[in-house]
């Protein structure tokens, strides 16, 4: 698993990459942003983090992210995530273990009964969750890009665990960019 920030991705990504996701979001940063993840390096008060990624990893890749989202949690911060299984399952885990449940709030891009019953079992041990019954309608495709947007919306840094060719996770990262967002990106392959 390679750590790609913002300064780091023109390094670590090809013109094919680029050209294969379809997307611009490892173009070199500016120095705003270097200046931006600096600050942010020295700030180490609590945030809102949002943590995006793949349904489909290992069990190892799922550990680690556990435990990053119990430290962030312990540290005091306030941790949005989405209900589906992988990156966001292992999130809840870490985030319920840390036993600080008003410090968690999972944002559905459907109604919980549109999730499937593994998500809804962790699901029944979040405080916070968020549903959108008015995107049951949308392919879910459509309905996380809308869920993903309001999570950008409610955070000031987010971390993602993609593959290259995640598409959508890879277009959240671009948009949170260009909403002036931190953006922490792990490619898993």
């Amino acid at each position: 698993m390679a750590l790609l920030t913002a300064p780091l991705l023109r390094v670590h990504a090809t013109q094919q990459q680029r050209h294969r996701a379809g997307l611009d979001i490892l173009k070199p940063p500016s120095d705003v942003d270097y200046l931006q993840e600096f600050l942010a390096i020295q700030n180490n008060g609590p945030r809102n983090i949002g943590f995006f990624g793949t349904r489909n990893m290992g069990f190892m890749h799922q550990q680690l992210i556990e435990v990053l989202s119990y430290a962030m949690i312990l540290t005091g911060n306030h941790i949005f995530t989405s209900g589906a299984t992988g990156t966001n399952a292992a999130v809840i885990r870490g985030a319920l273990r840390a036993e600080k449940p008003d410090l968690l709030t999972v944002v559905l891009p459907q109604s919980l009964s549109k999730q499937p019953q593994e998500s809804q079992d962790l699901l029944s041990q979040v405080q916070n969750v968020v549903s959108m019954p008015q995107n049951d309608h949308l392919s879910l495709m459509e309905a996380s890009r809308l869920c993903n947007q309001d999570i950008i919306g409610r955070v000031k840094q987010i971390i993602c665990f993609a593959f290259h060719d995640s598409s959508l996770l890879l277009e959240t990262c671009q948009d949170a960019r260009q909403q002036s967002r931190i953006v922490t990106l792990f490619f898993l392959d």
